[in-house]
């Protein structure tokens, strides 16, 4: 490539930076902190220690680092950080089926599960509009098993592309997770990337790809929310992974 040809920014040097935490966490931060202050003082330093390593540990859950999302329209971009941990042919769900929704067909359900280490902000898979946010309240089984698409207590978001393209994705609630926060509402415009809610404290998200569009990850690949593409409209070729 010559240097005309480089496109703008290429010369830039990027560095890591400390990611930003989500205010979400801090409530639990401030009481966290107060309490390992009080056992300090207190000098009950077997007791303030702990909660100073938990204190620690809250912040890196809700650590909220800056993504890079790919632009191409046709992309469909990971919700969420963790392990697929599941490819599946189902129908759609219920509270997002029929013609107004996802249909009637099978389709590829792409499952991401995230542990209490991975970052928990979800972001938009694809840009468009917010059709439907629909919440359902439901039990706390493992996240990683199958049935938890269907018992979990989850919250399932609709959206619609410019081009008219539907795709749907479910945050659903696990062992340890106990509440789901939305940032998006019917209605509300979205780009590819954009935060869209979080989960507290270790879940799954489901995506479920529109048909004739095969996924572009392998089962226990990791992600990137915001910046892995998992597939793109349209092709049906499927990927397939080795462990090494």
């Amino acid at each position: 490539m010559t240097e005309l040809q480089k496109p703008p920014g290429d010369d830039r040097n990027v560095r890591w930076q400390w990611p930003a935490i989500h205010p979400e966490a801090y409530k639990y931060l401030a009481i966290s902190s107060a309490a390992a202050i009080l056992f300090l003082w207190l000098g009950w330093d077997i007791i303030a220690w702990p909660i100073i390593g938990l204190t620690i540990w809250i912040a890196a859950f809700f650590r909220d680092p800056a993504r890079v999302t790919p632009t191409d329209d046709d992309l469909i971009i990971a919700p969420a950080d963790g392990l697929v941990t599941l490819i599946r042919d189902v129908p759609p769900p219920v509270e997002m089926a029929g013609p107004d929704g996802l249909g009637d067909e099978l389709m590829c359900r792409v499952s991401i599960f995230m542990s209490v280490f991975d970052v928990h902000i979800n972001r938009a898979p694809m840009g468009g509009t917010i059709r439907e946010v629909i919440y359902i309240s439901g039990k706390f089984v493992n996240a990683d098993l199958d049935k938890a698409s269907e018992d979990n207590e989850r919250q399932h978001i609709l959206l619609e592309t410019r081009s008219g393209t539907r795709i749907g994705f479910t945050q659903i609630a696990g062992l340890v997770a106990r509440r789901i926060v939305p940032f998006v509402k019917p209605g509300d415009m979205v780009v590819a990337g954009q935060r869209i809610g979080l989960i507290r404290f270790g879940s799954r998200v489901d995506v479920y790809l529109p048909a004739g569009t095969a996924p572009s990850v392998a089962l226990g690949q990791k992600t990137v929310a915001g910046e892995t593409i998992i597939a793109k409209i349209g092709d049906d070729t499927r990927a397939f992974g080795v462990s090494q």
